[in-house]
């Protein structure tokens, strides 16, 4: 959990260089992504 916390931090100062994304943002998205992966590896079994 902490390393995942820590990529997004790093990649939400880096997606938009002068500005900074909100980290929840961020996770939320992977979140999202990886449920839905979830979700279909479930379906697919």
């Amino acid at each position: 959990g902490g390393v995942l916390l820590l990529a997004a931090d790093v990649a939400a100062r880096l997606v938009i260089a002068p500005q900074e994304l909100p980290v929840g943002v961020l996770t939320a998205v992977l979140g999202g992504i990886y449920l839905l992966a979830l979700l279909r590896r479930r379906r697919a079994l």
